[in-house]
């Protein structure tokens, strides 16, 4: 075979690895203030989902996060017994949670109102490039939430 049938599988040939190892660099680079806050980046980032939106389910939440259930329980758990949040059974359908964010949780919003600012100097990017990235992605991730409503429907 010619050696250009395995380009493809050339390292710098794949956009899921920049992807990659820019989220696990920008991740790392998180840690040290969400220490000072005692959050993991799953619970910082459910927690700003729900200062913006106060009240959600589950369900919506794990949409709204890319998390399944599995992945999110355990952040709900742990951020309720920190008293960030509540969860409650819908009174109209008990399969449904409901996810309230508490007192304590939305005073957690003034302790981390900080961490944007910061982690902005850490990411070497214009504003106008950053707001371009940030399109992309969500463009991708688009895609993906098309391609797995497509495999739903098939399924069904």
């Amino acid at each position: 075979m010619k050696e250009e049938t395995y380009d493809c599988l050339k390292i710098s040939n794949q956009l899921c690895f920049p992807l990659y190892a820019c989220s696990k660099e920008i991740i790392k680079r998180y840690k040290p203030y969400l220490d000072k806050l005692d959050l993991t980046y799953t619970q910082y980032i459910t927690m700003m989902v729900l200062w913006e939106n106060k009240s959600m389910n589950v369900k919506d939440l794990g949409k709204y996060l890319y998390l399944d259930s599995g992945t999110l329980t355990p952040v709900l758990k742990k951020l309720e017994s920190k008293n960030y949040l509540t969860r409650t059974r819908s009174k109209e359908d008990e399969r449904n949670v409901i996810i309230n964010i508490t007192a304590e949780g939305e005073q957690l919003k003034d302790e981390a109102v900080n961490v944007p600012l910061q982690m902005s100097k850490c990411v070497n990017l214009e504003r106008e490039d950053a707001k371009l990235l940030y399109n992309l992605l969500h463009k991708i991730l688009g895609t993906f939430t098309d391609l797995d409503d497509k495999q739903k429907e098939k399924d069904k």
